[in-house]
C-alpha cells in the first residue's frame, strides 16, 4: 500500500520533512506503521520554492528504487527547500510484472495545470475500463501520459473533467471522476472495489481526496476499518479496512522549532501556518491529527502566511 506526504507552509528545509524525522516517508517505506507490506517500487516528490530558479514550475525527482535504498536522497535532499511539497513511496504486487521505471513514479505532473498528483489507492481493470473512459479524456493531456500505472491514466481524466480550478469545482471533479468510473464499470460488467485516496497539490493548496467503491461498486461501503483487519477478530476483509481508512492531518504552526519530528505547536484554526497530509499520523500522539474519514475531501490553502481549511461530504 503506498505512502503519501503532502506540506504546506513556510519554506523549510527538504531534509527536515523527508530524512530527519524517524517515521519519514522514507523510512515508511522500510517500516510503515499501519501496513504490513513494504514500499519497494520507487518514489519521488514534487516542491515548490521562491529559491527556484523556476518558482512557478515544480521540481520533480523520481526514483524507481525503494526509497531507503536511495544513494542520491542524502545528497541531493539537503540543498532543497520548499513551501509546497507532495512526497510518495510506491506500493506494487511482489512479482516480475511491475513496471519499475522513472514514469511510473509519482508524483506526476503535466503542462498545462498547477496541480501534481500522487495517490495510495488503485482502480482495479483501468486497461479494460479505458474502453468507456478514452472519450472524457482531452488530447492535451492523453498525449502527455509516459506510464503505466492507474493513477497517471486517473490524472488525465480528472483533469479533463475540471472545468476550472477553484476548490468548488474541483470537488465537483472528483465527484464526477467516480461517476464516469462506476458507469463504465457497470457497462463492462467490471465492478471490483476501488480505493481512491488522491493528493493533488499546487503552489500553496493541498486537495486531499479519501473516497471509492465497495467490490460490487457501492459508494457507500459500512465496517469498522480496524475490525476488518486481518489480525483482528470477526469477518476480515482487508482491502475494505484499506478503503475505509481514514487519511490524516496536521496544522499548526513553528514547525520549524521541532526538530527531527512531525510535530508543530497546536494552535486555534485561523492562527495555523502550516499543514501536513498524509496516509497515516506521523506523531506519537495522534490526538492531535484530523481524521479525514471515507467518502470526505479537504481543501487547503495558504494565504499571507495562514492555513484555511475545508472538509465536506463528496456527492457521490
Amino acid at each position: 500500500m503506498c505512502r503519501v506526504f503532502a506540506y504546506i507552509g513556510p519554506e523549510i528545509p527538504l531534509e527536515s520533512l523527508l530524512l530527519e524525522p524517524e517515521n519519514s516517508l522514507i523510512n515508511q517505506s522500510l517500516d510503515p506503521e499501519l501496513h504490513p507490506h513494504l514500499q519497494l517500487a520507487g518514489w519521488g516528490f514534487g516542491m515548490w520554492s521562491e529559491h527556484l530558479l523556476k518558482p512557478e514550475d515544480p521540481l520533480l525527482y523520481h526514483r524507481p528504487k525503494a526509497a531507503f535504498y536511495d544513494d542520491n536522497a542524502k545528497g541531493v535532499i539537503p540543498s532543497l527547500q520548499g513551501s509546497t511539497l507532495l512526497a510518495h513511496v510506491r506500493a506494487s504486487g511482489y512479482d516480475a510484472g511491475v513496471v519499475q521505471a522513472d514514469e511510473n513514479c509519482h508524483p506526476f505532473s503535466f503542462d498545462g495545470t498547477p496541480w501534481i498528483i500522487a495517490q495510495n489507492g488503485a482502480l482495479p481493470n483501468w486497461r479494460l475500463l479505458q474502453r468507456e473512459l478514452l472519450p472524457y479524456c482531452e488530447d492535451r493531456y492523453l498525449k502527455q501520459m509516459r506510464g503505466t500505472t492507474d493513477t497517471e491514466f486517473l490524472y488525465v481524466l480528472l483533469l479533463s473533467l475540471l472545468e476550472s480550478d477553484s476548490d468548488e469545482e474541483v470537488r465537483k471533479g472528483f465527484e464526477r471522476l467516480l461517476e464516469v468510473i462506476l458507469q463504465a464499470m457497470k457497462a463492462l460488467d467490471l465492478f471490483a472495489l476501488t480505493k481512491l485516496k488522491i493528493a493533488l497539490v499546487a503552489p500553496n493548496r493541498i486537495i486531499g481526496v479519501n473516497y471509492g467503491c465497495g467490490h460490487e461498486g457501492e459508494t457507500d461501503p459500512a465496517g469498522d476499518w480496524k475490525k476488518l483487519r486481518p489480525s483482528a477478530p470477526g469477518k476480515d476483509d482487508m482491502a475494505l479496512s484499506m478503503l475505509l481508512e481514514p487519511l490524516y492531518l496536521l496544522t499548526g504552526k513553528n514547525f520549524q522549532d521541532h526538530a527531527n519530528s512531525y510535530k508543530v505547536d497546536v494552535c486555534p484554526e485561523g492562527e495555523a501556518t502550516s499543514a501536513i497530509f498524509a496516509s497515516e499520523p506521523l506523531t506519537e500522539d495522534g490526538d492531535e491529527w484530523l481524521n479525514i474519514e471515507f467518502g470526505e475531501i479537504i481543501a487547503l490553502e495558504r494565504k499571507n502566511g495562514k492555513i484555511s481549511k475545508k472538509v465536506s461530504k463528496l456527492n457521490v
